[in-house]
């Protein structure tokens, strides 16, 4: 069970999201996952990412900044297990997302079957190039309600993000091409978000 909640104040946005497996996979293989990114709304370059992430055995806090003045991201991240910590800095472009902000830049762009996009986006590593493909329109139902949709799959051409899975987009057809779902195929199982509701301030 995954949920979405958008936040804006309009000088930036902040995205919080959640996933915990339920059901039979909750007893095979336990997620318990917080993520949350904020962003610059009109440029969508990143500027800080956090993460709690429980999945079977793993137990790790990230938290990623985004240093423009000095071009680099830093990378803060903790073992729950052990208590190991670890500091790494990689440079970065002049603006670059990370992988919350990357899915609303994509939908920030004109939507149409069969284009692809290309954007750089740092996971606290490397800054790799994405490509988004635009797949085809569908109707997605969420408990924020039912949209028609266009289903998008960005995928990572290089780096350590390029083999960690796939994933699937969902943006509503109309001029604010909300995010309304997500779904990740990885290792253990498939994680869908969907859009549970949108919050402005």
């Amino acid at each position: 069970m995954a949920s979405l909640l958008i936040e804006s104040t309009g000088q930036e946005q902040h995205i919080f999201g959640t996933a915990d497996s339920i059901g039979v996979v909750s007893l095979l293989y336990r997620v318990h996952d917080r993520f949350e990114s904020y962003f610059d709304p009109k440029s969508f370059c990143s500027s800080l990412i956090t993460r709690h992430v429980e999945e079977g055995f793993r137990r790790m806090d990230t938290l990623i900044r985004f240093e423009y003045g000095r071009r680099k991201s830093v990378l803060q991240q903790k073992n729950l297990r052990n208590g190991e910590t670890r500091q790494v800095e990689n440079d970065i472009p002049g603006c670059v997302t990370d992988i919350v902000s990357g899915v609303f830049y994509l939908g920030s762009l004109p939507l149409q079957n069969g284009v692809t996009y290309m954007f750089p986006l740092n996971d606290g590593g490397k800054t790799v190039d994405i490509e988004a493909h635009v797949e085809a329109r569908e109707e997605v139902k969420t408990p924020a309600g039912t949209f028609q949709s266009w289903r998008v799959q960005p995928e990572a051409t290089s780096g350590s993000l390029k083999d960690k899975g796939r994933i699937w987009i969902w943006y509503s057809d109309d001029a604010a091409h909300t995010p309304v779902q997500m779904r990740a195929r990885l290792f253990w199982g498939t994680l869908t978000f969907r859009l549970q509701r949108i919050e402005r301030k």
